[in-house]
């Protein structure tokens, strides 16, 4: 009979022994009540405690969590929009206030997740609310940065911080994205017709300058030539005037008849004729007849001719 109570009492002995180790997992903290009230934490490792007394009451996780949510807003001109988001949030810290905030401060875990979420819905739909559908796409940023702002201070008071918050999607009713899609494809043809009329300008702009330019150029160049040819003639026509002065005067010193020169031009004007005419037909008066008629006719133009000069060497 004493050895069974020996027994006994060794077995209760290894069974408090037992019971008095706890062991916390890492990236976990334990926490401890007596009676159903808080008492202290555990940290990760083998812990003691009193059996039968101390209980285990939860086990938090200080590790990040995420979860991803789905959920619908209304802007202010009455559109739906459909956000799907992915929430990354942790316990703020290992302080013991913080770990008696996580657990207590909700009945579990499913009445923590719900209010979680239906905190940022509401913030997002009171953002979304006062804008516009067109200007959504645009505030992701703004939306993401002005939920952190609002749930930080929330989650905080529960003991939890938020890590990231990434609106993965946004997207809206198939009739609104199906005029989206028509305002922005006009809005492309209405570029894409500015632009081709604006390249049209300018190439016949272009085209226009460089005709005008062009003009210019020929008509500059049709000037210059004309004077050069005019020079050409002048010069020509004083070279002549010049040759016939000087051979008229030694025509005179030697009393010839200065006819001879009227002669000598109008026999090169008929052999000229003949060797550069390319085929074309001229009628000249080859007569003894005619060319006395054209040689008075000729007298008589440089009888003219010097008479208008002395009188104008007479006047002067």
């Amino acid at each position: 009979m004493p050895n069974q109570i020996q027994l006994i009492l060794t077995a209760i002995g290894l069974l408090l022994i037992f019971l008095s180790f706890v062991t916390v997992q890492q990236g976990t903290i334990g926490v401890i009540t007596v009676f159903g009230k808080y008492r202290r934490i555990l940290g990760p490792g083998l812990n003691m405690k009193i059996p039968f007394i101390e209980i285990v009451y939860k086990r938090i996780s200080i590790q990040n969590r995420s979860v991803e949510l789905e959920f619908q807003a209304i802007t202010i001109d009455q559109a739906n929009v459909y956000f799907k988001a992915m929430l990354l949030y942790s316990v703020l810290d290992q302080e013991e206030n913080t770990i008696k905030n996580v657990a207590f401060k909700f009945i579990d875990e499913k009445s923590f997740m719900q209010a979680l979420i239906r905190t940022i819905e509401g913030s997002i739909r009171g953002f979304v609310a006062i804008k516009k559908q067109a200007e959504v796409l645009g505030l992701r940023k703004d939306i993401t940065e002005h939920v952190k702002e609002q749930i930080d201070v929330i989650l905080e008071e529960w003991g939890f911080h938020l890590q990231d918050l990434q609106l993965n999607d946004i997207t809206f009713d198939e009739a609104i994205i199906l005029s989206m899609s028509k305002v922005v494809a006009s809005n492309n043809l209405k570029a894409a017709a500015e632009n081709e009329g604006q390249a049209l300008l300018i190439t016949k702009t272009k085209s226009a300058e460089a005709d005008g330019n062009a003009t210019r150029i020929a008509a500059t160049a049709e000037k210059e030539a004309a004077q050069l040819r005019g020079q050409g003639v002048a010069l020509f026509r004083q070279e002549v005037a010049k040759g016939m002065s000087e051979a008229a005067k030694e025509m005179e010193q030697a009393n010839l008849d200065t006819s001879v020169i009227l002669f000598s031009m109008w026999t090169e004007a008929i052999k000229n004729f003949a060797e550069y005419g390319k085929g074309n037909v001229i009628f000249l008066d080859g007569s003894s007849d005619g060319m006395q008629r054209t040689m008075k006719e000729m007298m008589a133009m440089t009888s003219l001719m010097e008479h208008k000069k002395n009188s104008a060497g007479s006047g002067k």
